[in-house]
């Protein structure tokens, strides 16, 4: 992508229309890739389920486009369901294999972790599929996640055993001050 596209990059809300490109995107990721740990590409339909309860829920799930093509997708979602989590987010990123390099990854884990933050969420977490996976590692590393973790061999795919990379950012204050609000539970927050 020459940088005048890149230039003209628009980071959106996803529609629901987007989901075939989402689909095609992500299901390459599953086939050919670690980044993720599913072993079969999930259906349009269910990814089109997926994103119903992120938006339901109010996560942030955006899409980067590029002269009407979906270059790359990524959403929040709640790290752990329990109510001490609640201001914890787990982030997930996925750019078209043709267009990996370029700076989309970039610009729309930005657009993620300003939307996110805005939301009142403290910390972000990336569980990043493969320790071999660089690419994902320093896009995060550039946007502030350190790593906080390797969990070693826990995902078989493809014939062979993948860690899975923990890195972690503080969004707006972060633990800097105590939560607003309260937790889910009526704990004080």
């Amino acid at each position: 992508m020459p940088s005048e596209l890149l230039d003209a990059l628009v980071i959106r809300d996803c529609r629901e229309d987007d989901v075939a490109a989402i689909t095609d995107i992500y299901g390459h990721a599953v086939e050919t890739g670690f980044g993720t740990f599913e072993i079969v590409p999930p259906s349009e339909t269910e990814m089109k389920t997926r994103r119903r309860v992120l938006v339901g829920a109010k996560f942030p799930y955006l899409v980067a486009e590029s002269g009407g093509e979906i270059a790359g997708f990524a959403y929040s979602s709640l790290y752990r369901q329990r109510a001490a989590y609640s201001k914890t987010v787990e982030s997930s990123i996925y750019v078209r294999e043709s267009m990996h390099g370029r700076g989309i990854g970039l610009k729309l884990l930005t657009a993620l972790i300003e939307q996110t933050a805005a939301q009142g969420y403290r910390q972000m977490v990336a569980v990043i599929g493969d320790s071999a996976n660089t690419g994902s590692i320093r896009l995060h590393e550039k946007l502030g996640f350190t790593q906080t973790g390797t969990l070693r061999s826990v995902g078989w795919k493809k014939g062979r055993w993948l860690d899975t990379v923990l890195m972690q950012r503080a969004l707006g204050p972060g633990d800097g001050e105590p939560s607003d609000g309260k937790l889910s539970d009526g704990e004080p927050g």
